[in-house]
């Protein structure tokens, strides 16, 4: 088959600041990719190094470079790239993130060349700064109902990652695109939309790579952010489900508190620490506790009696 007949697809760049970074090896990491009929976006938001330079230096046709007169924020960014795409599917590649060299091939062959499905996903590692891997998560959901799916990723039998989706870009785009209310969950959103209305295709296999490194933005924003986000979008998996809502609901609120506990890590001060526990615990109705509580006894017992309320 020529490769104009295969689907075409959006790889979408969206960066700030990171020409003297990581952006290299995400531009790299699509330029190289087996699957040929692609076009690669990359829109800078307004950086005040040498993005421009870099990404015209290689000399591609298939990248097109767009530079935003002012910041737009990232979430707008993203959307830039979205409306900004002309292919059947579209890939959102953070500039610190990568994806393998068969990642594109993979999935469409797994899709076989198919433009039907609302996502496509694989398997995510996560890297360091250096790209030492820090842990890998196959995507053991395959042939799960929307319920099963959702409580499958509560169980971790998958992650959530935008560098691990291939996006439907036409069905992406009549959701309205990325959104959520703290700007933090859009793939979320987005994922749990798309599967509630259309299939997918899942690889177990593992094909992209999430980078944690200390300029990420996990651990950057407001705890309380993240719990928001967390939770609007639980109520917006309850409200897709036609069943079993109050295990998803419950299995939600697990789940999640776990990852906005986990957040409060890079909260340096043991009181603040102490006091975004609470918080959270209060967000989650009170049933889950974090695990480290007990690290907290020299803190005064007033404090600590909050928990027993």
């Amino acid at each position: 088959m020529p490769i104009k007949e295969y689907p075409l697809i959006t790889i979408a760049i969206p960066t700030y600041n990171r020409a003297g970074g990581f952006l290299k090896y995400a531009i790299e990491s699509a330029v190289n990719q087996t699957y040929q009929n692609l076009e690669i976006i990359v829109s800078d938001n307004c950086s005040s190094d040498h993005t421009e330079s870099l990404v015209k230096g290689y000399n591609d046709p298939r990248i097109k470079y767009f530079r935003q007169v002012r910041n737009i924020g990232a979430p707008n960014n993203f959307n830039f790239c979205l409306t900004t795409a002309n292919g059947d599917y579209f890939l959102l590649l953070h500039d610190d993130d990568l994806i393998d060299d068969d990642f594109i091939e993979a999935c469409m062959k797994r899709a076989n060349y198919s433009t039907d499905y609302g996502i496509i996903r694989t398997g995510t590692r996560i890297i360091d700064g250096k790209g030492n891997i820090l842990h890998e998560a196959k995507n053991m959901v395959e042939g799960l109902a929307y319920e099963e799916y959702i409580l499958g990723w509560f169980k971790n039998k998958t992650s959530w990652y935008l560098i691990s989706t291939l996006f439907n870009t036409g069905k992406l785009r009549e959701i309205g695109g990325f959104y959520s209310e703290r700007g933090l969950l859009q793939d979320g959103m987005a994922i749990a939309q798309l599967t509630s209305k259309y299939e997918r295709v899942d690889l177990p296999e593992i094909k992209a790579s999430f980078r944690k490194h200390g300029d990420e933005i996990t651990f950057s924003v407001s705890v309380n952010d993240w719990a928001e986000d967390f939770l609007a979008l639980l109520d917006m998996i309850c409200e897709l489900a036609v069943e079993n809502k109050s295990l998803l609901r419950n299995e939600g609120q697990r789940f999640f508190a776990g990852l906005s506990y986990n957040r409060t890590s890079a909260i340096q001060s043991p009181f603040k620490r102490f006091i975004t526990y609470i918080t959270i615990f209060r967000k989650f109705h009170y049933k889950f506790l974090p695990p480290p509580v007990r690290r907290f006894t020299h803190l005064p017992k007033k404090l600590l009696d909050t928990y027993k309320r």
